[in-house]
């Protein structure tokens, strides 16, 4: 396989993994006061941070993956779960994860890199799934990464449709307008060699808004 395809699959919402109950802190955040126009203000301050730390896992899980000892995706899914400290932001990336896993379960289910994800003693959390799941498409790492970033951004930019009265055709401009700013990220992301490196960019108030949102009844949105 190319992977090309793949990294398209990837990055497609319709994918079944259950991405439609994730807003990427969106929600939350507008419910602490966020105006909606502050909506690309936070999307390029995830990208620095959350989806920098994502992307990083995401890579090295690919790398993982494709090595002849599948099982450091443990070590991977450890760092990742050590830079994640909101419980509720761990356990929405393991349900996401789960999606993953049950997907590569069905159509690659000998992988020895499906194997190593499965031996996780937690739902691996989604950026380490991808990663994983990526190098059995043969997707290259540096579309690994761009999934990534694409992906977070445009949950939060598809979730504003849902939360804030806005032009559809908006968020489309913010994606577009990003592409500079993911050439340099991926560029981070990629020389990033082993665990004891990878990056660790924190939000810590998106943390807070994560945690707050968990105890709340009448949500759209699980975080």
């Amino acid at each position: 396989m190319t992977g090309h395809i793949g990294a398209l699959l990837l990055g497609d919402a319709r994918l079944p993994t259950g991405g439609h109950i994730y807003s990427g802190g969106l929600e939350p955040a507008l419910v602490a006061g966020m105006p909606p126009e502050r909506v690309p203000d936070y999307i390029r301050a995830r990208c620095r941070t959350v989806a920098t730390v994502e992307a990083s896992a995401a890579v090295l899980a690919y790398r993982a993956a494709q090595s002849d000892d599948p099982s450091g995706l443990e070590s991977v899914h450890d760092a990742l779960l050590a830079r994640t400290t909101s419980e509720p932001l761990r356990n929405v990336s393991g349900m996401l994860g789960r999606g993953l896993v049950r997907m590569a379960l069905r159509l690659w289910p000998e992988h020895p890199a499906v194997t190593a994800l499965v031996a996780i003693d937690r739902a691996p959390m989604r950026p380490v799934a991808l990663g994983a799941v990526a190098a059995v498409m043969g997707i290259g790492e540096a579309a690994v990464a761009r999934v990534c970033f694409y992906d977070d951004i445009q949950t939060v930019a598809s979730a504003t449709l849902k939360l804030a009265p806005i032009d559809p055709v908006d968020p489309v401009s913010w994606v577009l307008s990003l592409e500079p700013l993911i050439d340099t990220l991926v560029d981070n992301v990629l020389a990033v060699e082993s665990v004891d490196d990878m990056l660790a960019a924190t939000a810590p108030e998106a943390e807070q808004w994560s945690l707050n949102h968990a105890g709340k009844t009448r949500r759209i949105f699980i975080a």
